[in-house]
C-alpha cells in the first residue's frame, strides 16, 4: 500500500465550466452619466487570443424604475456563464434623480446595441441575444420585445446597430400600469403622483403610462420574439392578474408565449426555485 497516495486529475486548458466577471463596463453616457453593466463571461481557453461567440443574456434587475442593484442575481446568473452563455447585468438611469421617464428603456436598448458593437471583444453572438428582467425589469423586457428598433428610443450611441432581441423573459413585471395604479391611488391624484415619479408633466402623464404598458402596446404588433412570463400568484406588489392579461393577449394575438405560475410565491424572495431556473433555462435553450 502506497504510504503517500496522490489523487490525479486532468487539467483544464479549455477552462470549460469557469467564468469571469468584468465589472463597471461603461456602455452609455446618456444625460452626462456613466451608465454601466457588469459582464459575466465564460473563461476562454488558455492562450486564446479571441473569444468564441456566446449566446447572450441581458439581465435587468427590478428597481421600481429607480436604480437596479445587479448584485442580487449575479450568483444565479453566473451559472449561465459557466455553461457557455455571456451575461450582461445592466443598469439604467434613475427616475428618482431626475432621469426622463423613458430612460430605463432607452438605456436598455443602448446596452443591447453596445453589446453588438463590441461583439468581437466580449464574445457576443449578435444573432442570439435574450432579454430577461424582473419586476420593472420584466416590464422592460416586454417593452424590448414589443418595440424593436423603435426610433422613439434610438440615440446617437451605436445607432447603426439593432436593439432587437431574439427572446424575452418577464418575471412579475407590470403590464398595464394604469390598471395597477388605479387600484392603489385615488383617481384625483393618480396623474399628479405618477407624473411626478416619472418626471412627466400635465396631460402627457396618461399617454406616457400607456406607452410603458406592454399590454396596451400590443395591438397590431407582428413578428414578436417568443416571450416567457413567470409570476407568483401571491404577489402583493404586482398583481398576478397583470401577467395573466398579458399572456392571454399574446396567445389571442397569435404570438409565441408561455406562462409559469409559481404557487404561493410573493414578489422576489421565495419566487425563486430551482424549478423556476430550470424552466427559464429550458426556454432559453429552445428559443435562443
Amino acid at each position: 500500500m502506497d504510504k503517500y497516495p496522490v489523487t490525479r486529475v486532468k487539467n483544464n486548458p479549455t477552462q470549460k465550466g469557469f467564468a469571469e466577471i468584468t465589472p463597471d463596463v461603461v456602455f452609455s453616457h446618456a444625460g452626462g452619466e456613466e451608465i454601466k453593466m457588469s459582464l459575466i463571461l465564460p473563461k476562454p481557453p488558455e492562450g486564446a487570443k479571441t473569444r468564441d461567440r456566446y449566446p447572450t443574456i441581458v439581465f435587468l434587475q427590478g428597481s421600481g424604475w429607480t436604480f437596479p442593484k445587479i448584485q442580487y442575481q449575479i450568483p444565479q446568473m453566473s451559472w449561465y456563464a459557466k455553461n457557455g452563455y455571456a451575461v450582461a447585468m445592466i443598469t439604467h438611469r434613475n427616475v428618482q434623480t431626475g432621469a426622463p421617464g423613458r430612460a430605463f428603456l432607452i438605456d436598455s436598448k443602448c446596452a443591447v446595441r453596445f453589446l453588438r458593437a463590441h461583439a468581437e471583444e466580449y464574445g457576443i453572438d449578435p444573432e442570439r441575444i435574450a432579454f430577461w428582467g424582473t419586476s420593472s425589469g420584466g416590464n422592460t423586457s416586454l417593452l424590448m420585445a414589443l418595440t424593436s428598433d423603435d426610433p422613439r428610443y434610438k440615440t446617437d450611441e451605436y445607432p447603426e446597430y439593432s436593439d432587437a432581441v431574439k427572446t424575452a423573459i418577464d418575471c412579475f413585471g407590470p403590464t398595464d400600469l394604469a390598471r395597477m395604479f388605479s387600484s392603489r391611488d385615488e383617481e384625483s391624484n393618480k396623474k399628479g403622483s405618477w407624473g411626478r415619479f416619472f418626471n412627466v408633466e400635465g396631460d402627457g402623464v396618461d399617454a406616457f403610462i400607456e406607452e410603458i404598458s406592454p399590454l396596451l402596446q400590443l395591438e397590431g404588433k407582428k413578428d414578436l420574439p417568443p416571450i416567457l412570463l413567470l409570476h407568483g400568484d401571491a404577489d402583493p406588489v404586482v398583481p398576478y392578474e397583470q401577467t395573466e392579461l398579458m399572456y392571454h393577449a399574446l396567445i389571442d394575438g397569435g404570438h409565441k408565449a408561455e406562462m409559469v405560475c409559481v404557487e404561493g410565491a410573493p414578489h422576489e424572495g421565495s419566487f425563486w426555485t430551482d424549478e423556476v431556473m430550470e424552466l427559464a433555462t429550458d426556454w432559453i435553450k429552445r428559443t435562443l
